[in-house]
């Protein structure tokens, strides 16, 4: 019998799996992929989500396979002019573009490496139950074999489409509609140091450097449009990158070396991430719209206190709901107002009047360009960057 069974081996379930590892539990990772393989992402993990990497002591791991730093001069286009600058404070202002088959092989690794059992190609099929609690799962493994194992507790980091958020009935609230649709690809031979981020009507769109000196070129668009961009992507892309023509020229320059990767758009939820026997982290848990790219940081925030609460429960020092149900307050509380600045810039609808004063105002105030750009990547608290108060005297002392 295992202490832990995680399902889900990527951004939430291997850093899961290697922390309960380092504790002392037996865990067993399973995941339905073969690795190293892709999986859809935004790739993007900022500076406070690269702190913890850190943190795990996976750094350098992960710079070794070659993928350059970004933020440490990123730019935010609103059209009219861009904002410019850095991230001051965490991970020393440093984020990084990894490719998923790359970062998630790291995190695998680690998990390994840390104790945890894995086993890749492996099918979920079904929840075991005993009365209302969940004490294990029924799978079938790469040669066919239907195998069940036991566990104190069973993680779902099965990302939107979660079966372990399905049949354990995780309570779903404050569920918002898909409001954008993306593709993105990869390019040789782009200009590009940093990443760039550019905001138009009905059109959001940028670039980073990544792996095997390649750079990663996305766009979205309204979930509305998803079947006709679909039908011409090449040309879609091109119209939406003619609104920036620096930028189009040098991505033009360049090669596009894979095929167009596309979604027509995730929906934006929260779920209760714990009952009898069961838990949930990442994506499973709580999504939202990938356009402010919070994904990865925010998984692996969640492994670190979802390791926690979970070795409180299980060690006996604290009553194992009490410790769940504190995860989930504090969560709610931690991203509330990036839930809500992610809903609504994933409308892709120009900013309103407030908006765009306080953008005038960023562009003559460094000290306070640091500051949005760090909030809207997640370093600092939104709410309070983003608060009237806050918005208000940027603007006074910009045009006193």
């Amino acid at each position: 019998m295992y202490d832990a069974v995680i399902v889900g081996a990527r951004c939430a379930g291997s850093p899961t799996s290697m922390l309960l590892a380092r504790k002392g539990y037996r865990v067993l990772l399973v995941d339905k992929a073969a690795f190293p393989s892709d999986t859809i992402s935004t790739h993007i993990l900022w500076p406070h989500g690269a702190e913890v990497l850190g943190r795990w002591g996976l750094s350098a791991a992960l710079e070794s396979t070659g993928v350059p730093s970004i933020c440490r001069r990123m730019s935010f286009d609103v059209g009219p002019f861009a904002l410019r600058g850095t991230i001051p404070g965490a991970n020393g202002g440093r984020g990084f573009c990894p490719r998923r088959k790359v970062l998630d092989g790291v995190l695998l690794n680690a998990a390994a490496e840390s104790g945890a059992e894995i086993r890749t190609a492996f099918s979920v099929e079904r929840l075991l139950f005993d009365g209302d609690t969940v004490v294990g799962i029924r799978g079938r493994q790469r040669n066919g074999a239907v195998v069940e194992e036991r566990a104190r507790i069973v993680i779902g980091a099965d990302g939107v489409h979660s079966l372990v958020a399905r049949q354990a009935r995780a309570p779903e609230y404050d569920r918002r509609p898909i409001a954008e649709c993306a593709y993105y690809s990869y390019f040789s031979g782009v200009p590009q140091d940093d990443i760039e981020l550019y905001v138009r009507e009905h059109c959001a769109f940028g670039g980073a450097p990544t792996n095997d000196d390649l750079h990663l070129v996305m766009v979205n668009w309204p979930a509305r449009d998803f079947a006709t961009v679909r039908a011409d992507v090449e040309g879609h892309v091109q119209r939406a990158l003619a609104m920036a023509p620096d930028f189009a020229a040098r991505v033009n320059s360049g090669k596009r070396e894979e095929t167009w990767y596309g979604t027509a758009g995730v929906p934006n939820y929260f779920r209760k991430p714990y009952g009898k026997g069961w838990a949930l982290v990442g994506d499973a848990g709580y999504n939202r719209d990938p356009i402010t790219a919070q994904g990865m940081s925010d998984a692996f925030i969640e492994a670190e206190q979802l390791a926690d609460a979970i070795d409180a429960g299980l060690s006996g020092r604290e009553d194992p709901d009490r410790a769940l149900g504190g995860l989930e307050a504090a969560r709610n509380d931690r991203v509330r107002a990036m839930y809500e600045f992610t809903c609504e810039l994933a409308q892709l609808e120009p900013p309103p009047p407030p908006m765009q004063e306080l953008f005038a105002a960023l562009r003559g105030n460094q000290e306070a360009t640091n500051d949005f750009l760090s909030a809207i990547t997640g370093a600092k608290p939104l709410g309070s960057v983003m608060s009237p108060e806050n918005l208000s005297r940027v603007i006074a002392t910009t045009t006193t």
